[in-house]
């Protein structure tokens, strides 16, 4: 397996670069790349699957003659960069580097480009932990915030205007309303101003879409989700297309220190191998499932991207291969009917995440999104989020169906 390890912990900060592109070919199919791209055999043995390096520390040749260039796991681990280097073929960055989870992966990819003083863009229905993280950590360091419609490109130019701000943050498909927003024209707007563009692509993964190539400056995930899939690892990842950027945001990862370990690394890297195959099942299970929905008496509203009467339905065709597996219900009854419905389903169970192969329920107002409860990000309190897995559709049409007839029953 071709590795070059991050710094280890006697290194100098100017020692830190980014971690290596995949050695994978750049024209390979994406499922290729997800099974192949840093998963050389294990020499010694001929082991199929690269082992996990379940250490701490690594024996020196000599004072500072690291073998492999690895010293402390902190500072590098072979199953680790196997990941990275994975992520960084399939989301088309330069570097991509691990963490603990999400939320410490955008925690340090903001401490690499902020200072107080400086300006977030954010949308106004990101995932409420992002907002939160920035609004009660960020903030009080001198950071400051605003949010904005991102489907809205009148009120992001002009927001973008009056703020000049350091960082533009989306999300597309959005969380938990499913809004869609238009990566490309949104990154020329904050480059106009000198932000640096984030996207958030937990929703779609990189197997649905790219935003690097689309002129994103970094992308951030939950490896949590799909790209771990199956509700087993925790883990964040950042993907960034400047080796400037990359420097710093490598360093933070050593110096600061949020890494994944290298059992969390290893499931990851296991639960990419089979994202295509999972992400296209998820997102044909939600669109029969969308279609199924709309018009039950018990539904207000579903909110989908495959749907061709949702608002960003064309631009979703457009920017994504398939419109995934997450989507959104608002039920005619109100928060009551809402908060039934979800606990009322057997095979969507009630739980927080989302991206398993298992059908998960979720409360967002309650539940993901209960940190901004009472704010202008306040989640509607007659909506409930389904993450979609790959069971049989029958079968979780046939779940939802029954539970939404239950309600209708009871009006």
């Amino acid at each position: 397996m071709a590795i070059t390890p991050t710094p280890s912990s006697s290194g100098s900060p100017d020692s830190v670069g980014p971690t290596p592109a995949a050695t994978s070919q750049p024209g390979q199919d994406f499922a290729t790349r997800a099974i192949h791209a840093g998963q050389e055999f294990e020499p010694g043995t001929g082991a199929v699957v690269p082992p996990i390096f379940m250490t701490s520390t690594f024996v020196q040749d000599g004072i500072g003659n690291f073998r492999g260039g690895y010293e402390y796991a902190r500072g590098g681990n072979p199953t680790r960069d196997s990941l990275q280097e994975l992520l960084a073929s399939l989301e088309g960055g330069l570097a991509a580097y691990s963490f603990a989870s999400g939320l410490a992966a955008e925690d340090t990819l903001l401490r690499a480009i902020l200072k107080p003083g400086d300006h977030v863009v954010m949308g106004n229905d990101v995932y409420g932990g992002t907002h939160r993280l920035v609004n009660r950590v960020f903030v009080p360091w001198g950071v400051t915030l605003s949010t904005v419609e991102m489907t809205d490109l009148d009120a992001v130019r002009a927001e973008l205007a009056a703020t000049q701000p350091k960082v533009l943050w989306l999300e597309t498909p959005s969380n938990p309303l499913m809004k869609v927003s238009d990566i490309a024209a949104l990154a020329e707007l904050g480059h106009s101003v000198g932000a640096l563009v984030v996207v958030d692509n937990t929703f779609a993964s990189p197997y649905l879409q790219q935003p690097l190539s689309l002129g994103a400056d970094a992308v951030v995930h939950s490896t949590t989700k799909y790209l771990g899939g199956h509700s087993d690892v925790l883990g964040g990842a950042v993907i960034l297309d400047s080796a400037e950027l990359a420097e710093k945001v490598g360093f933070l990862q050593f110096g600061v220190g949020a890494v994944s370990s290298p059992f969390d690394a290893w499931l990851t890297v296991r639960g990419i191998k089979t994202l295509a195959v999972r992400v296209e099942k998820h997102s044909a299970n939600a669109l029969a499932i969308a279609e199924r929905l709309v018009g039950h008496p018990a539904v207000s509203a579903v909110h989908y991207p495959g749907l061709p009467g949702h608002p960003g339905h064309e631009l979703a065709s457009r920017q994504m291969r398939a419109y995934g597996g997450m989507l959104s219900l608002q039920l005619s009854g109100g928060p009551a009917a809402a908060r039934a419905f979800a606990e009322s389903t057997h095979l969507f169970q009630l739980a927080e995440s989302l991206g398993g192969v298992e059908s998960l329920i979720g409360y967002p107002t309650e539940m993901t999104h209960a940190s901004v409860k009472g704010t202008e990000l306040a989640v509607p309190e007659d909506l409930v989020r389904l993450s979609v897995g790959i069971e049989g559709v029958g079968d979780l049409v046939d779940d939802l169906v029954t539970a939404l007839d239950g309600l209708d029953a009871q009006r």
